[in-house]
């Protein structure tokens, strides 16, 4: 199985698991984390996931070179198509998704972790766009999220010159959000995940919403629909639990209703 899935509460780890090929993305995996991301969106009772991959020594090394070798121009358009469905299906997923970044994230490997809400990288965790080293450009998101996570020059400058960066640079320019020991990374994400589902669910979902639908909007378009997600919130069961909690200074609980 190139794709698990672990469940512990409301909080679910999705891990590749390719060692052979340093987690590698191929068209099974891809199938793979698809169908791990469509289990998450159909579980009202998940709400947080985390996407790792095994072992220490990668995240995502990127795309399967071996797989792409022999393709051709409608076999490249195929495979681009296939992987930006999953990046794009885990990116609308409704519920917030971490990256924890333990290895490389190379190529497609770094373009799946920007699909993802945010990033914790591991110290010893190294980022890069090298594509073009191999006569090909990003093909999975990776021109577009790149500069929208990190701002144009500094998008530019990896893509081009196909850099590889350390987790220091990464936190630097804003790719990843926390960089933190090898050994403690998996805890540090999995405490930040927790305290995630611990909030209210729908509010979660409409937060995101906003800001990802938001940020391609102009900023008058932005803010009705911000208006009009908050105002939705008050139509629900965990706005009154939420309020009426806080007023009688108790914990609330939420139903997602």
């Amino acid at each position: 199985m190139s794709v698990t899935s672990t469940r512990a509460g409301a909080v679910v780890t999705v891990t590749i698991d390719r060692p052979e090929a340093r987690n590698a993305l191929d068209r099974p995996t891809l199938a793979a984390l698809a169908g791990a991301f469509e289990a998450i969106e159909r579980d009202d009772e998940i709400r947080c996931a985390i996407l790792t991959g095994a072992g220490d020594r990668a995240f995502v090394a990127g795309a399967d070179v071996k797989a792409m070798a022999e393709l051709d121009r409608d076999g490249g358009r195929s495979f681009s198509a296939a992987a930006q469905a999953v990046a794009d299906q885990i990116e609308a997923t409704r519920v917030p998704v971490i990256a924890a970044v333990n290895g490389f994230a190379l190529g497609g490997g770094c373009e799946l972790a920007l699909a993802c809400d945010f990033i914790y990288a591991s110290r010893t965790a190294q980022f890069g766009q090298p594509e073009v080293g191999l006569g090909v450009i990003p093909g999975i998101g990776g021109t577009q999220r790149l500069p929208r996570r990190v701002g144009q020059a500094h998008a530019r400058e990896l893509i081009f010159s196909g850099a590889i960066i350390d987790a220091a640079e990464a936190l630097r320019i804003g790719l990843a959000n926390a960089v933190v020991e090898p050994a403690e990374l998996l805890p540090r994400v999995r405490a930040v995940a927790a305290e995630i589902a611990a909030k209210a669910p729908l509010a979660i979902a409409a937060a995101k919403r906003a800001v990802r639908e938001g940020g391609d909007l102009p900023q008058v378009a932005g803010m009705e629909l911000e208006r009009d997600l908050f105002a939705r919130m008050f139509a629900t069961h965990d706005q009154k639990e939420g309020m009426q909690a806080f007023i009688q200074k108790r914990p609330p609980q939420w139903t997602g209703r």
